[in-house]
């Protein structure tokens, strides 16, 4: 045996991995030379799955976590009961059943193991009711926080005065693992990962490599003061993420006014964005919003004619009438008690405006700047027409190449067969 192999055998570990009736699986790794050292990892959702199968609750597991419980008081419970004392106790029972360095001779000497926190992660989870938009709402979130890692945010997450010449490395790092991204958040040896889970849930979670730099000991017993340092930290950090909108709500308020409404017999189409008719009830909203008075249906079928150019005899009542009933039952308008006037409300008038400037002022001229350059706009070039044909000459130049690399194998081929001939 060479002395490469020798040194190699001598540094060997040993894992052993186990499946615990109350914590779930887990693994022991041992170090086969002095002082032969000792990792235990465990997973407490697996601890907390364990638990309510044992206590006959019913849930629905979620990769490392729950996703739906029938009794969520019970379940936040069991995880609050994770203890420093039941970690220990599992070592020790499992010590006692498995081989391992010290001897019986070395064990009455006092030689025995005892629990430092290498690594400690506490994760907060929140299920998300409607799944679809979980990815948008978190995807906003990374766009709008992406400063959480400047010291004057890392003092509101962790409840810590960082001094003005601090060394300490401050970042926020946006990682894309396949298609899932994560936004972390740095703090000396600690990091804030959050991220999408399993397009269900909202997963946060600290983790601490290093307890010193919090003044707090790595001995197993401080393993309550850390816990209440992380869960802290997560509930901070989603306290100090913002957001310029609520991408959830206006999504909802986005499809509620471009469908169909119904109440209770009366049913109304949706105002659909770019349709000329709906474009043009909007605009008629912006107008009667300044009349303190409300509006009357004479005066929409006058805006209406005008705005599409017609004759206000040409519009009957009834027309009117329905126009009245989709504004009213989509909850832009709202009509004044006793009486035949209608006021347009505060969520018709941001509609209104947000729709009308969005659909003039943006995707029309947009719209007419990306595409291919009428004969009399030929002499404007504008950036985005600019970038846009450029970016038509490079993909007609990678189908040209791929065309006559088709045609030279043909041509290959055919040499071949004239060859073979």
């Amino acid at each position: 045996m060479s002395r490469n192999e020798s040194l190699y055998s001598a540094r060997q570990n040993y894992y052993v991995y186990a499946v615990d009736r109350d914590f779930g699986p887990f693994f022991l790794k041992f170090c086969s030379y002095f002082p032969f050292n000792a990792k235990l990892c465990l997973n407490g959702h697996e601890y907390a799955k364990r638990q309510l199968a044992q206590k006959g609750i019913a849930f629905e597991a979620l990769d490392n976590g729950i996703r739906k419980c029938t009794n969520p008081k019970r379940l936040q419970a069991i995880c609050d009961g994770l203890s420093a004392a039941k970690i220990d106790a599992l070592l020790r029972k499992w010590l006692r059943l498995l081989p391992h360095p010290f001897t019986g001779a070395d064990r009455k000497a006092g030689y025995r193991y005892d629990i430092s926190i290498l690594q400690a992660e506490f994760s907060t989870t929140q299920v998300l009711d409607r799944p679809l938009h979980g990815r948008l709402f978190f995807e906003q979130v990374i766009r709008e926080n992406l400063d959480l890692g400047r010291p004057e945010q890392i003092e509101r997450i962790f409840n810590r005065k960082i001094p003005r010449h601090a060394r300490a490395r401050f970042r926020t790092r946006v990682v894309t693992q396949d298609v899932t991204p994560s936004l972390n958040v740095y703090y000396k040896n600690a990091r804030i990962k959050q991220y999408h889970k399993e397009n269900r849930a909202l997963r946060t979670e600290t983790t601490i490599n290093n307890t010193y730099d919090f003044g707090i000991g790595k001995r197993l017993h401080n393993l309550a003061k850390l816990r209440a340092i992380g869960f802290a930290a997560n509930q901070r950090l989603i306290e100090v993420e913002r957001l310029s909108h609520d991408c959830i709500l206006s999504e909802d308020t986005l499809q509620a006014i471009n469908r169909p409404v119904t109440a209770g017999r009366q049913r109304a189409s949706g105002l659909r964005f770019a349709d000329p008719g709906a474009q043009a009830l909007l605009q008629a909203l912006i107008l009667f919003r300044q009349l303190a008075q409300g509006f009357r249906a004479a005066d929409l079928r006058q805006h209406l004619a005008a705005l599409s150019g017609r004759d206000p005899a040409a519009i009957t009542p009834g027309a009117v009438t329905y126009q009245l009933r989709r504004l009213r039952l989509h909850g832009l308008i709202e009509r004044t008690p006793n009486s035949f006037r209608y006021c347009v409300t505060d969520l018709g008038w941001r509609v209104a405006l947000f729709f009308t400037r969005t659909y003039n002022r943006l995707l029309r001229p947009g719209l007419a700047a990306a595409l291919p350059a009428l004969p009399a706009l030929r002499a404007i070039a504008t950036p985005l027409r600019t970038a846009l044909d450029r970016l038509t000459e490079k993909i007609d130049a990678m189908i040209s190449q791929a065309q006559l690399a088709a045609q030279n194998l043909t041509h290959l081929r055919q040499a071949s067969f004239v060859k073979q001939g």
